[in-house]
């Protein structure tokens, strides 16, 4: 992949189809600059307390009791990163997109969505389940926190390897490696390291992988885990997103006198005609992807019916 195709990725990021994978990776960015220039300025003019208070609402706490006092922290934690180590974010933002870019592939933006907030959320009840639940967790317990988006990039990367497990990467020294090993890699790596000294983290990345294989095969056999997450979000943002103004509307058929007598005609303008429920599929498609995504049939077929 070329510098200059990664790049145009993130060109009106917002405002492009099948953009999940740059949305995200900017908002992470975003928070992470945000934190860190914050860090600096508290630093500099002694105004710690109000930082913590800040950075402790994308910070999710081990024990359960205090996160009950801010639950929110069970999806913003998978924001935000570590600002003493910028390969933390770094790395999480790079494996994202590479993997990122096959699911939308194969199964198209809303899905990314999906699986990164499953990932969060699943990451962050494991990664509670066990330091309360458990003895050997609980008693280490005295800690801040947990940040990162680890645990949603590894819902991503599992579901890709389960989806498509012999997709091939050309890594760096090793050449050519099927993705479904890469996905084992990074969960037995975190399984070592799940008694270690960043053992929530790597519990949380369990729980993401997790998810990540259970949601593809759901997928498969008919059932979206992550229908709520691409409605809960399509409602919000019916909140910002202002609606077409394209009028639709039908007209009574005309008298036989004024029809064409024209076989090819009737049979050309009948193709370009659209049902009611297509005409809305349309809209919808419009309002969750923009005006661009239309396919030039269905441009056709609006335009049609938008003329009085």
């Amino acid at each position: 992949m070329n510098g200059g195709g990664f790049l145009s990725d993130f060109k009106n990021a917002f405002n492009r189809p099948n953009s999940a994978h740059t949305q995200l990776i900017i908002i992470n960015v975003v928070v992470f600059l945000f934190l860190a220039v914050l860090n600096v300025f508290s630093s500099l003019f002694n105004f710690r307390e109000v930082f913590a208070v800040i950075y402790d609402q994308f910070s999710i706490p081990p024990l359960f009791g205090e996160f009950l006092t801010r639950p929110w922290t069970l999806v913003t934690y998978a924001f935000a990163h570590s600002l003493s180590d910028i390969f933390h974010i770094l790395f999480n933002m790079l494996v994202f997109y590479w993997f990122a870019k096959l699911i939308i592939e194969y199964l198209g933006s809303d899905k990314v969505i999906s699986l990164y907030v499953l990932g969060a959320l699943a990451g962050g009840i494991a990664y509670l389940m066990v330091y309360n639940l458990i003895p050997f967790y609980a008693a280490r317990s005295g800690f801040g926190g947990m940040v990162g988006a680890s645990a949603a990039v590894y819902a991503v990367v599992v579901a890709a390897a389960t989806l498509i497990p012999n997709y091939t990467f050309f890594l760096l020294f090793l050449g050519p490696v099927r993705i479904k090993y890469i996905a084992a890699f990074y969960i037995v790596l975190s399984f070592l390291g799940s008694v270690g000294n960043n053992a929530g983290g790597n519990i949380a990345h369990l729980g993401g992988a997790l998810i990540g294989f259970i949601y593809i095969k759901q997928l498969q056999g008919g059932n979206d885990w992550g229908a709520w997450v691409t409605t809960f979000r399509r409602f919000v943002k019916s909140f910002f997103v202002k609606q077409s103004n394209i009028k639709v509307s039908y007209k009574k058929g005309r008298p036989a006198s004024s029809r064409s007598t024209s076989g090819s005609s009737r049979t050309s303008s009948s193709s370009a005609k659209a049902s009611q429920d297509e005409i809305d599929a349309i809209l919808d498609k419009i309002s969750e992807r923009g005006y661009e995504s239309l396919t030039k049939e269905e441009k056709q077929k609006l335009f049609n019916a938008s003329k009085k």
